[in-house]
């Protein structure tokens, strides 16, 4: 098992964790099976990561959790 760590769709590496600036937000979380293991793509784009899992997708999970600040 292992996993791959892009950019954010600001184009910038993501942070250490949730930090919304107010109120509640909502993050996804995507996990997907694969019947290969990916090349190393350096810290590849959403895109370049779904183009080289294309046609190698055995299944697929979707979580959607909340984070707020406490007060």
């Amino acid at each position: 098992m292992s996993r791959l760590l892009g950019l954010l769709a600001a184009g910038r590496p993501p942070a250490g964790g949730p930090c919304p600036p107010i109120g509640r937000h909502r993050y996804f979380f995507k996990l997907y099976a694969l019947d290969t293991v990916l090349p190393d793509l350096g810290t590849p784009t959403q895109a370049q990561v779904e183009a080289a899992m294309k046609g190698h997708v055995l299944e697929q999970a979707e979580l959607m959790g909340t984070y707020q600040k406490g007060r």
